[in-house]
């Protein structure tokens, strides 16, 4: 028997058993009322009302403090002493690469097309507003992180629920924030194994082997992909074993090389058509207000753009607290502060870029996606207008998509060892068999498509943000006062003096 048919029959007998159970949540989690022509998803309602809410409640802190935001990754108010493995700017980027991918690139051609522009306007609204929920979930995941006795941390949802809640609700409190951590802990597992490693492997093949001569070339066979997934998988293992300090190490590297080659690119289109951007400004605007074409009008074209944006950035799914929570500071509203820039970075900035240069560009293939053409997907779209002025960008595109793909993996490969060792135990036993399950599952991607267990990984993902967000609600007192002691400490170290707790600060510091 061949590989490609022990393969196929995998995917058959997979989707077979967990197509119903996917199908189902899929439901439920998505569930979806009709709204002015449009349908909104209640998952969607539900982080961008967490993000309005948190925007008022804390007097629009992600526009009032962004700079103080900035100067904090540049290590201005480092303290010597602090517990952590890894600076502000490394927990930073080991976030943005879990949420930085194929949704930037492909996620917004398909958000455009069904949307039309306008819903670039309304998922960089989204993204605004998300940096308020990613400020309150990340403050809260250093606030009540485990620093064990070798120096390592954890934290997260099921570290801050249960800490959080009994601290502010006493016995009853813990009860539930047990429960409620065993559950978050559960789907963050499910999906690193299968969204955020097989999915994210099995998708940059894909694009591996469309420019490689597609089925027929070198990488088309099922060796070729075995290939592929145990270089992937060996890579991913070195990395995990290092813990987060290595990951940090890789992706405070990976994430701005990949980042910029993304932007440069989409400035080349944006600078050969310059005389287009002011006509491609308005048509987003106007798009925004008075779309043509999308079913729901103007309320479609914000759904559209809030679910994508709302699907990107992950703000409220309670995922990034894990990697934040690593950072050396003695001040948790510090790293919530750094913490805001993400959706700023994944949302505003590379989301932004690659609808504005869609628009500039105007593909033919993005004129037939949006008169209903179902079968072109979202990369070809995104390809296709860096095309129209780099020929060759497919190529480039590959690169970009091979780098954001394995910075996902391995930022995911340690949220899920944390899942696993809050409900297994952190022996080494259990955190080596941990790394060769997630390694295995490296080399499945290439191999198996299972998209029936990542649609279930999805629905699995996205209803932790109902148990996280319920979580946020009742801790954001704990926020507010974390902020302000914080923001006191800054105007001290600003009028020369010692802040409590201070009294061993190192020197500033102006550079990362």
């Amino acid at each position: 028997m061949s590989l490609d048919s022990v393969t196929q029959s995998v995917d058959e007998a997979v989707s077979g058993f967990f197509e119903p159970i996917a199908k189902w949540l899929g439901e439920v989690v998505f569930y979806a009322v009709p709204v002015g022509g449009t349908d909104l998803p209640l998952i969607v309602a539900w982080l961008v009302v967490a993000g309005l809410v948190f925007t008022g409640w804390f007097g629009f802190v992600q526009l009032r403090k962004f700079g103080l935001a900035v100067d904090v990754v540049r290590g201005k108010y480092d303290e010597k002493g602090s517990a952590g493995e890894v600076n502000h700017f490394q927990a930073l980027t080991a976030a943005v690469s879990g949420t930085v991918g194929l949704g930037n690139i492909a996620g917004v051609a398909v958000a455009v097309s069904i949307g039309g522009p306008g819903a670039t306007f309304w998922m960089i609204l989204c993204g605004l507003l998300g940096m308020a929920t990613k400020f309150v979930e990340v403050t809260l995941g250093v606030k009540y992180r485990e620093v064990h006795p070798d120096g390592t941390v954890s934290g997260g949802p099921m570290h801050y629920l249960p800490k959080g809640l009994a601290e502010r609700f006493g016995k009853n409190g813990k009860t539930l924030g047990k429960v409620l951590a065993v559950l978050a802990s559960f789907m963050i597992l499910f999906f690193g194994l299968f969204g955020g490693n097989l999915f994210q492997v099995n998708q940059s093949y894909a694009q591996l082997v469309s420019v490689t001569g597609g089925e027929d070339g070198a990488l088309g066979s099922s060796a070729g992909a075995l290939l592929f997934g145990i270089l992937v998988a060996a890579l991913v293992g070195i990395v995990l074993l290092g813990g987060i300090r290595s990951i940090a190490n890789v992706t405070s590297r990976l994430v701005p090389a990949m980042a910029g080659i993304y932007i440069v690119a989409c400035l080349v289109v944006i600078l050969v058509n310059v005389t287009a951007v002011p006509d491609a400004v308005a048509t987003i605007v106007e798009g925004a207000f008075d779309p043509e074409g999308v079913a729901g009008g103007v309320l479609g074209a914000l759904i559209i753009g809030f679910k994508r944006a709302a699907f990107s950035n992950e703000a409220g799914l309670g995922s990034a607290p894990i990697a934040h929570s690593a950072v050396r500071t003695k001040h948790p509203a510090s790293e919530g502060l750094v913490a805001l820039l993400e959706p700023f970075i994944d949302t505003v900035v590379i989301c932004t870029m690659t609808a504005l240069t869609i628009v500039i560009a105007n593909p033919a293939s993005w004129g037939e996606a949006r008169a209903g053409d179902g079968s072109i997907g979202g990369v070809t779209i995104t390809s296709d207008a860096f095309e129209t002025v780099l020929p060759w960008f497919p190529y480039v595109l590959t690169v970009a998509v091979l780098l954001f793909a394995i910075s996902t993996v391995l930022t995911w490969g340690y949220y899920g060892l944390k899942a696993w060792t809050y409900l297994f135990g952190r022996s080494r036993a259990s955190e080596v068999t941990y790394k060769a399950l997630y390694t295995v599952f490296a080399v499945a991607g290439s191999l198996l498509t299972l998209q029936t267990l990542i649609d279930l990984a999805d629905a699995v993902l996205f209803s932790l943000a109902v148990i996280n967000i319920i979580g946020l609600y009742l801790l954001a007192p704990v926020v507010k006062r974390e902020l302000n002691t914080f923001l006191e400490f800054v105007r001290v170290r600003k009028a020369g003096g010692h802040a409590e707790g201070d009294d061993d600060q190192e020197p500033v510091r102006t550079t990362v």
